[in-house]
């Protein structure tokens, strides 16, 4: 890590002064703008992959601890909040960001909507309802930003599978999908689920493809062939998660990523998981340029990147 880390420095100082962005998130060279350290993000260097303008960072959370847990949170991480995380997106070079409501506030999506409202038009929010919620909730929640529902499965907790399909009926004519994060098993059980929504279905951290073997796993079969049809997108976040080799390479969930993004470059994703929720407990925070950074490596080609930065982002969550 560190031989790594002093060729980044290297890199980075012979690059002089990157040009800035369009929407002022552009990086000034070493000299000019000292790296800075981001809460729950290990390193301070900045990316060595120039992001286009408007990348959109499609998956992180905030956290304020003054707003209450749900009853039934069991993740309850440390605070991070929408100045932290503007830290982040001076560090990557994003200018667009998807605020993930996670599982911790179940069904309250007040500090989404507060989130949100912070980037003026630059973020868009994925919530979490039941099938309580109302017509006007879900119109309020679509003024404030909000473009799809997010389902945390197994274990079932605030939401549970039976509520998938009643939903999706309901947020189709609205234009949103449904995000899932689920282990590869529990996808793979509710496949027919997933083939038959109304609306795009939306995979969180790969979906979770096992290793050591995961482009002959069941679940990667699945989705590519619902990427193939158009029915779905799958984010290419979380390389931690089911890794074997990890950090600096996540070399296997790296083959993961890049065959998802070669079978349907137009269907998938990134994000950064910022600020690591499930990471924080086992003090294991990662380096997000690093992680950024990879992406060169799953999509070397520099049009497709964009497409996966920009373009499908700005299709599936609305940008203007």
């Amino acid at each position: 890590m560190m031989m790594f880390d002093k060729k980044r420095r290297t890199t980075v100082k012979a690059l002089g002064v990157l040009v800035a962005s369009s929407d002022g998130f552009g990086l000034a060279g070493c000299a000019q703008a000292p790296a800075q350290g981001v809460v729950w993000s290990t390193g301070t260097e900045r990316t060595r992959l120039t992001m286009p303008a408007n990348a959109t960072d499609c998956h992180h959370h905030i956290y304020d601890h003054s707003y209450p847990w749900a009853p039934e949170a069991t993740l309850k991480p440390g605070n991070a909040t929408v100045d932290d995380y503007r830290l982040l997106q001076k560090r990557i070079g994003t200018s667009r960001n998807v605020i993930i409501q996670p599982s911790s506030y179940g069904i309250d999506n007040r500090l989404l909507l507060a989130s949100i409202a912070q980037f003026k038009g630059r973020a868009r929010g994925v919530a979490v309802v039941n099938t309580n919620i109302t017509r006007e909730q879900l119109d309020e929640l679509h003024r404030g930003g909000v473009r799809g529902i997010r389902f945390n499965l197994a274990p079932p907790g605030t939401t549970t599978l039976d509520m998938v399909k009643p939903l999706a009926q309901r947020i189709a004519p609205m234009g949103w999908h449904v995000q899932v994060n689920a282990p590869a098993a529990f996808l793979l059980g509710a496949k027919e689920t997933w083939s038959e929504l109304p609306c795009p279905v939306v995979f969180d951290h790969l979906a979770h493809a096992p290793q050591p073997d995961p482009l002959h796993h069941p679940v990667f079969e699945m989705v590519t062939d619902l990427l193939r049809a158009g029915k779905a997108y799958v984010k290419l976040t979380g390389f931690y998660m089911d890794t074997r080799v990890g950090p600096p390479t996540y070399s296997d969930s790296v083959k993961v990523a890049s065959a998802y993004a070669a079978t349907a470059p137009e269907r998938v994703l990134w994000g950064s998981d910022w600020p690591h929720p499930t990471e924080q407990p086992r003090n294991q925070i990662p380096d997000d340029a690093l992680l950024a950074d990879l992406l060169r490596v799953i999509i070397p080609d520099e049009s497709i990147r964009t497409r996966v930065l920009v373009d499908n982002p700005a299709a599936l969550y609305q940008f203007e």
